[in-house]
């Protein structure tokens, strides 16, 4: 029998570490996967190091897609997909999140009649603003499969009207992160850049509604240069392309160029917090058991902040409530999960 072959289209680093725990899963199922990497991150901090430290091969297809608008980035990668999985039609096609990446592989896989397996299924910010609500919106409403991370996300499904094919599995960054923690290769991060365990915290700014308007990114680093410990800054290429057109400096901080993987899990490991405008950093410092302030007006995490691991900035004065353990996000088997799932789908 013809093993059964998957399409992971992926282009953006959350994406890559999620994508680790569930190749793994796929392969140990008997799948085949087939990696597509839009190009979405492009430069080797960004990506190369990722897929290398998260076991994966190099991607089957680079289709060196990045910059330009939305509309753009989006109708690009929507050209460069088309033929790939036109030439040879996967059985299904795996996307993860939230973003340009995620639109495109779901709308193409849609048009040609493919199976579409959401990973990270039913998270709502309830801000039709935010681009990342609007791709995870769409790709909700087109999947066969939707592998919800909590129950929140399910419910959120449930609200409007999806209930067929969903899947409460917890959450497979979960499993990257406790097989990241166990991985000593980054550990000598902390000696690398001169720091000790439990004096400092961790700052990523990357999101465009923060660094794309001079004032807000101007108030989140005035706010990082307040806090009484040294903030360590990881820059993402867009936060550093955004402040030289902004004319705005990062002193006062500690900056590094963006890390890997394994570096940036024993940096949060070692620190006393986490601030960030990233989805997954926010759920990271809680599996590492790190407090964090979320530099956004809102989350799709809502499980952090009711558990008193996270707080949003402009009530970052407040004292937090008790902190508790958030067993929605499963038991670190996920991805096994996920491929059991989709096997199950396929052979029916």
């Amino acid at each position: 029998m013809t093993a059964l072959t998957i399409a992971t289209i992926v282009g953006a680093r959350p994406q890559f570490i999620k994508a680790g725990p569930v190749s793994r899963a796929l392969a140990d199922a008997g799948m085949k996967e087939v990696m597509i990497h839009t190009g979405q991150h492009f430069d080797a901090e960004m990506s190369a190091v990722f897929f290398e430290q998260m076991g994966l091969a190099a991607p089957d297809h680079d289709l060196g897609v990045s910059g330009g608008g939305h509309g753009d980035m989006t109708g690009r990668m929507l050209i460069a997909l088309e033929p790939i999985l036109t030439a040879r039609p996967p059985d299904g096609v795996v996307v993860f999140g939230d973003t340009n990446s995620t639109l495109a592989g779901a709308l193409v896989a849609a048009k040609l009649g493919l199976p579409l397996f959401h990973i990270e299924a039913g998270l709502r910010s309830f801000r039709r603003t935010q681009p990342e609500e609007i791709n995870r919106r769409v790709a909700d409403h087109l999947s066969n499969l939707l592998f919800c991370p909590t129950p929140a996300a399910a419910a959120n499904l449930a609200a409007e009207g999806v209930t067929e094919g969903v899947h409460q599995v917890g959450d497979v960054m979960f499993d990257a992160a406790l097989q990241a923690a166990a991985n000593t290769a980054g550990a000598s991060i902390l000696d690398r850049l001169g720091l000790t365990p439990g004096t400092y915290e961790v700052a990523t700014v990357h999101r465009a509604e923060n660094t794309d308007n001079a004032e807000i990114l101007n108030r989140i680093l005035r706010f990082l240069r307040d806090r009484e410990n040294q903030v360590v800054l990881p820059l993402h290429p867009r936060t550093r392309a955004a402040a030289g057109r902004h004319g705005i400096g990062f002193d006062g901080l500690n900056v590094t160029e963006p890390l890997g993987y394994l570096e940036m899990t024993h940096l949060v490991k070692a620190s006393t917090g986490v601030l960030t405008d990233s989805g997954g950093l926010q759920k990271e410092a809680y599996f590492h058991r790190v407090p964090c302030i979320t530099l956004r007006d809102e989350t799709e995490w809502v499980e952090t902040v009711s558990a008193g691991w996270n707080r949003l900035w402009q009530t970052a004065d407040q004292v937090p409530g008790e902190r508790r353990d958030i067993p929605d996000y499963g038991d670190g088997a996920a991805a096994g999960k996920v491929a059991q799932a989709i096997a199950a789908f396929l052979e029916r």
